[in-house]
């Protein structure tokens, strides 16, 4: 088996937790490999030096936007993700840093699945393609008022939002900006995303949840500055007025381990904090 470690630099106490991991999976018999630039820090073997399509796994060591990060830099690989989570809320990174050696006890014992995630593409009136496992977000950006979105299902107008924006989310996506702006948690096997308003300013504008074989059409209408259209909050694109960015779900996934020992109920429940008991 091999496995590729990836600390997070942000996070101090990264490199120290990643040596750990490796010397427990190497006592184990696993290949440990690591990028290039951090090898040498944890003792683990260059990724230049074998070929990448014989990974088994990737661990990531950080927060969801690791992972994320991960998906689009490695997405091309068979490998699935495992989630460390040094982070704070951690929905895909569910490991929690006291549960890292029995998790991956788990892991080599076979204890687990691997799900498939869902991703949308969206291009850009200049025919950009960018690729998301959250979401995507139009923003009012720089423009001090709100901004208005005409929104197109599969070729039927459903409505124009006067928002600060909208987040078109996917399952995954379900749990980061888009319920920050009121929209459902969508359990993440569900073949579906979300359209959910920022700040609209008619209460009866409502998060829409769609089937995943939808195509969504958002159209700038506002005469205002241009708006950007975010990837993941990693990748971005202008719209001026008029313009509009067509959004789908992707044929390409990211795949991510869940653990026999960690589900996903229990996972919202902690990292919500809600309170509810079974008697």
């Amino acid at each position: 088996m091999i496995i590729a470690l990836f600390p997070n630099s942000t996070k101090k106490q990264s490199f120290d937790i990643a040596v750990g991991i490796y010397n427990f999976l190497d006592k184990n018999g696993i290949t440990v490999v690591a990028e290039d630039q951090d090898c040498e820090k944890i003792g683990a073997t260059p990724m230049s030096s074998i070929d990448p399509n014989t990974i088994d796994f990737l661990i990531s060591m950080g927060g969801d936007g690791t992972i994320l990060a991960l998906s689009r830099k490695y997405g091309h690989l068979k490998a699935a993700i495992v989630g460390i989570n040094l982070g704070h809320l951690g929905f895909m990174a569910d490991i929690p840093i006291p549960d890292i050696y029995p998790s991956l006890s788990d892991l080599i014992e076979g204890k687990f699945t691997v799900q498939e995630r869902l991703m949308l593409e969206g291009s850009s009136p200049n025919n950009e393609t960018l690729f998301a496992g959250n979401d995507f977000v139009i923003h009012r950006s720089q423009n001090h008022s709100l901004i208005e979105i005409s929104v197109i299902v599969d070729g039927n107008y459903v409505n124009s939002f006067l928002a600060d924006g909208l987040v078109v989310a996917t399952p995954t996506g379900s749990t980061a900006y888009s319920l920050a702006a009121g929209g459902p948690i969508i359990s993440p096997s569900t073949e579906a995303f979300v359209i959910t308003p920022i700040c609209a300013h008619t209460i009866s504008h409502r998060p829409i949840v769609l089937d995943a074989r939808s195509e969504i059409e958002l159209q700038y209408l506002s005469e205002y500055d241009p708006v950007k259209v975010w990837a993941d909050g990693i990748e971005n694109f202008s719209l001026q007025t008029g313009e509009i960015t067509k959004i789908k779900k992707s044929d390409q996934v990211f795949k991510l381990v869940n653990l026999d020992r960690h589900d996903y109920f229990s996972t919202l429940r902690t990292k919500l904090a809600w309170s509810g008991k079974l008697h």
